[in-house]
């Protein structure tokens, strides 16, 4: 299997996960946590990093982070040797803890700082079903939950010296303005129900962001050699076949076949669609689809259509 690129500059922004082994639990119990938190305050003095938020779950964590050095896999990966290390002495264990490399997603901090630390400090509430709304009765666990940086943003904990609050400017100009506002967007979530997810706009495995980042990804990624160049050619086409099918689809007036030409030629999900176009869940889709399907077998104006679609995006693959 190919070993996930890594694009690194100086002022760069990511989104960092990494889950436990066989998903299983890389913090036991509350000392494990802040051993955890130990060892992030010692990574930002060592690597000069700035942690903009973060979030402990069971058996994963989120981080997004600042790296004016560019050298997050240097970071990162100190961080879990490190903690690997402690939580093995305590536990009389051995072995891997965490599960493979750590992702990272490169993100464009104004248009999507908000949305992403939102996105980071809703995990210890956001039901394990994508789609599925939040209990409002889950506002308050949200606020007594200790192990994410949403205290800190909400005002109620005065922040540790290794969190950087910089961002809290995106929801206002002062203080207090700043902690009013990301406490109505937050608020917000449980009224609205269902939380976005920041993820769905990702280009290419990698990047949250404008054209213009996109475009240096690319010619970062193009001299590097062996399995990061080609894992990135990939991503690079799949992101220029997804555009193409996308700009297609927004030409359909049909619904259906939009529908058809997003699912079938864009590969997108079901239950993607499903949350798009309004049905209650992916077998909704998969129904329309099927009755496209037919309909194109009988009414040879649709199969040119979609053959024609068909073609089109062939000529881009090939």
């Amino acid at each position: 299997m190919a070993r996930p690129v890594r694009v690194e500059f100086a002022g760069a922004v990511y989104h960092v996960m990494a889950r436990g082994n066989e998903r299983r639990a890389i913090f036991r119990d509350d000392k494990d946590r802040e051993r955890f938190l130990d060892a992030l305050a010692e990574m930002v003095e060592r690597f000069s990093v700035r942690v903009r938020a973060y979030c402990l779950m069971a058996n994963h964590y989120h981080l997004v982070v600042g790296m004016p050095l560019g050298n997050l896999s240097q970071a990162v990966g100190w961080l879990q040797v490190t903690y690997t290390v402690r939580f093995n002495r305590r536990w009389r264990r051995s072995g891997h803890l965490f599960q493979g490399r750590f992702k990272a997603q490169l993100v464009e901090a104004d248009a999507y700082a908000q949305w992403l630390v939102e996105y980071v400090h809703l995990n210890p509430v956001r039901p394990r079903r994508k789609g599925e709304a939040i209990a409002r009765e889950r506002a308050a666990e949200l606020d007594a939950y200790r192990w994410s940086s949403h205290p800190e943003y909400a005002g109620l904990r005065r922040a540790p010296g290794w969190l950087c609050l910089d961002w809290r400017r995106y929801w206002g100009e002062s203080e207090v303005e700043a902690t009013r506002g990301y406490r109505k967007r937050i608020a917000g979530f449980f009224v609205a129900g269902r939380v976005p997810s920041p993820w769905e706009g990702l280009r290419g495995g990698l990047v949250l962001g404008g054209e213009a980042l996109w475009g240096r990804v690319q010619r970062l990624v193009a001299g590097k050699p062996g399995q990061d160049e080609g894992h990135w050619t990939k991503a690079v086409e799949r992101e220029r076949l997804r555009q193409r099918v996308e700009q297609l689809a927004a030409a359909e007036p049909d619904e259906r076949i939009k529908m058809w030409l997003l699912a079938r030629l864009g590969g997108e999900r079901s239950a993607v669609l499903g949350r798009r176009f309004g049905y209650r869940d992916g077998s909704g889709v998969a129904y329309a689809l099927r009755r496209v399907e037919a309909e194109a077998g009988e009414n040879a104006a649709l199969r040119e259509k979609l053959e024609q679609a068909k073609r089109e995006i062939s000529s881009l693959q090939s």
